[in-house]
């Protein structure tokens, strides 16, 4: 006998709540968010979506779910749907989140980081980059080793569909509780302190460029990068999609670079024939296709 649960259906109301919101409102939300952000949202998430969601309605004056999916159905609401975006988007994070990853990092940065003194050029690419903890953390890796990374071509490209947690990021500016994870010595070499928070300084701050970018649009870079990260975004993807992106990372690695993805994450789909391990949840470019 299956257990799954019964489909919401047209017209049920799904949480008890001040506004309506029924199966149909759920359906075209989570419709517009695989649309947009390629985010697919389970039934089970439908108190989630009221929750984050309310806030919204609240602050236009709506009275219903379906005056907002009417709203943030029309094209010409960008800013609107980003909100909507963004409230359903899960931003966790943390520094050296996954340690390995950057273990791993340094063992490749030595011969990056000579070409680059030779006049080389280093490019990383945090993609889903939240509140900046992963590009910051890959920046204070790289100047663990080389202190005068920021005057040398080393270049960390941070992105993110969020343009709230984009604010967050350049600003650089952390709570003591956050910055427990970083190393005291870089700690103190590369933020400054002012009471219970911490802000990237300049140096730190130079050697990464946040832009806000959508993985299902297009995506404007022409270089290659020496290292990609994308570490627990494509979870929140259907199987078609995830493939679609690791597919789309392939002509953006050097013939040495490496990938990194969340601990919960494979690589799937027509890019998997073209990678092959180089650790936990570590990938490269396999001989033939270096």
């Amino acid at each position: 006998m299956s257990t799954a649960s019964p489909a919401i259906a047209d017209g049920q109301r799904l949480v008890d709540g001040e506004f309506v919101f029924q199966g149909e409102d759920f359906r075209r939300i989570a419709a517009i968010l695989h649309e947009s952000a390629g985010i697919a949202l389970s039934e089970s998430k439908a108190t989630l979506v009221y929750s984050r969601l309310a806030k919204r309605l609240r602050s236009l004056g709506l009275e219903s779910f379906r005056e907002y999916c009417a709203l943030v159905a029309d094209a010409r609401n960008v800013d609107e749907r980003q909100r909507m975006i963004a409230a359903l988007t899960t931003n966790v994070t943390r520094f050296f989140r996954e340690p390995h990853h950057f273990d791993h990092l340094k063992t490749q940065l030595g011969p990056l980081l000579e070409a680059a003194r030779r006049g080389g050029a280093v490019r990383i690419w945090s993609a889903g980059c939240s509140s900046g903890e992963e590009p910051y953390s890959i920046a204070l890796t790289i100047l663990s080793l080389a202190p005068d990374a920021a005057d040398l071509d080393v270049r960390i490209l941070a992105t993110d569909i969020d343009t709230n947690v984009l604010a967050h990021a350049r600003a650089g500016t952390y709570g003591s509780s956050s910055m427990l994870q970083i190393p005291g010595d870089l700690r103190g070499r590369w933020f400054e302190k002012d009471g219970d928070r911490w802000t990237a300084t300049d140096p730190l701050r130079r050697m990464i460029v946040f832009n806000e970018l959508n993985l299902m649009g297009e995506w404007p870079m022409k270089r290659r990068f020496d290292a990609i990260f994308c570490r627990n975004v494509v979870i929140y993807f259907e199987e078609a999609t995830q493939a679609r992106v690791f597919s789309r990372f392939l002509p953006l690695m050097s013939p040495t670079a490496r990938l990194y993805i969340g601990h919960s994450e494979r690589v799937c789909g027509p890019a998997a024939a073209s990678l092959e391990t180089d650790g936990v949840t570590i990938y490269r470019l396999k001989e033939a296709g270096r």
